[in-house]
């Protein structure tokens, strides 16, 4: 199930690539969605706001295991690319010994530091209980996340997307499960949501491992081989932890823009939160059009080939745009009936809907840049620019800073909620600049 993607046309191959993770993606936002459902329902209104309140920390978590994670596995597809096989095992040896560090690290300061980190966010105090008990249990599940997105990864790497989305289809079904165990019969709300994630992460993990080591010869560590490569520790720091600080930059954005929220009443939060869980949906298919160009163009940039990266650029992003048309429409026409599965039936709908249709009708309109930032950075990421990912987070940051600002001084929920859909059109913008420029030198570099 391995395949090089240098031979063949761009866009059938991105096509039939994208399409498992693609699939993922949706599975992994279903099985995050139907917690959600699940605590609305079951636990109360109060307790979705709690984990909605959450929602940008979580990110944060995700974020910097998918930037970790990507980032390390980079080089797996260079060399993959190249056709060294040596390399390649090496690689992946290497992101699994920086994976372990990485999940020690991250997990222990997220511990440390979330009591604080709630109440810099304005959490309500009628929620902070079960906001902070859901958040606890995801940090302290850590080990599976960047688990998971690291042994995944590194299939992608080497042409594998169908692989994963196997086990993450096993993993969304066995969350469902285990939430309505924990949540429906022995009642631990919003903590019972949280360790149904850890769990079923965690299986996943397993499996993922077990098949690697039993199926793929190229990944399958040998005995004594397991010893960090100085040099190769060196390139793939250089692209992991650039990436992962962009994430933590743009969640630490999206913090700032959740606190600006969190100051209206929690019919504000939940409408903004399950409305949230519909844009989420609808944009699953970008960050998979994105992890499918981030294998594309390093096979390709490892195999030597400039022009087919550059062409197969353009090819997502042709992809994207007509996604993003078909997803922007869907967003706004299917939020009513979507929003109305978070809540039970004694609930006042007619309250959270206007809240909910200023965010959808806002991130809708900017979903064309938002594909432009998952396209652009991850080529360039893949072309071994990783810092290129700080100037993209803190162009986020800044943007999403000023709607902030904005919004609190001018106490408007709409601008509140606007600073997702201005980060996404001037960071798209800009990594689209910032694209040009790197193919420039990449071409420089080969010439």
């Amino acid at each position: 199930m391995n395949g090089k993607m240098t031979e063949g046309k761009p866009l059938n191959i991105l096509l039939r690539f994208v399409i498992p993770i693609f699939l993922g993606f949706i599975f992994q936002q279903f099985y995050n969605m139907v917690d959600t459902v699940i605590v609305g329902r079951f636990v109360g209104p109060k307790a979705l706001a709690a984990v909605g309140s959450t929602g940008t920390i979580m990110f944060m978590i995700m974020g910097l295991a998918n930037g970790l994670t990507t980032g390390y596995t980079v080089l797996i597809s260079h060399k993959f690319g190249a056709g060294d096989d040596a390399g390649t095992k090496k690689a992946f040896i290497n992101a699994i010994l920086l994976g372990i560090i990485s999940t020690f690290v991250v997990t222990v300061i997220a511990i440390l530091v979330m009591p604080s980190l709630l109440h810099i966010m304005n959490t309500p105090d009628d929620i902070y209980k079960d906001a902070y008990s859901y958040i606890i249990t995801i940090c302290a599940g850590s080990i599976a996340l960047i688990g998971y997105n690291l042994l995944a990864s590194s299939l992608r790497a080497i042409g594998n997307s169908k692989t994963p989305l196997y086990f993450l289809i096993f993993s969304a079904f066995l969350n469902i499960l285990l939430d309505l165990l924990f949540i429906v019969v022995f009642r631990l709300g919003t903590f019972g949501a949280a360790l149904a994630t850890d769990l079923s992460q965690g299986i996943s993990v397993i499996l993922c491992a077990i098949y690697i080591y039993k199926n793929v010869d190229l990944l399958r560590p040998q005995k004594g081989c397991w010893k960090m490569d100085a040099n190769f520790a060196a390139k793939q720091l250089n692209i992991g932890i650039p990436m992962a600080l962009q994430f933590g930059i743009t969640s630490s954005g999206t913090m700032v823009m959740q606190a600006s929220i969190n100051i209206y009443q929690s019919v504000a939060i939940g409408g903004f939160t399950a409305a949230g869980k519909v844009v989420n949906l609808m944009t699953a298919g970008m960050p998979s059009i994105g992890q499918a160009t981030a294998a594309y163009v390093g096979q390709n940039y490892g195999f030597g080939n400039l022009d087919r990266v550059h062409q197969g650029t353009k090819d997502a992003m042709k992809i994207s745009v007509v996604y993003s048309i078909i997803t922007g429409i869907l967003s706004v026409v299917l939020m009513p009936y979507i929003v109305s599965l978070f809540f039970d039936s004694s609930v006042n709908l007619a309250e959270y809907m206007p809240y909910c249709r200023i965010y959808i009708t806002e991130a809708a309109l900017f979903y064309i840049p938002l594909c432009m930032i998952f396209i652009y950075r991850n080529a360039m990421q893949a072309c071994g620019y990783g810092k290129t990912a700080l100037t993209l987070g803190f162009m986020e940051l800044a943007s999403r800073l000023l709607t902030a600002y904005v919004s609190i001084r001018l106490h408007s929920y709409a601008i509140a909620v606007a600073g997702d859909a201005l980060a996404w059109f001037t960071t798209g913008v800009f990594s689209w600049i910032l694209y040009t420029i790197v193919l420039k030198q990449c071409i420089k570099k080969v010439s």
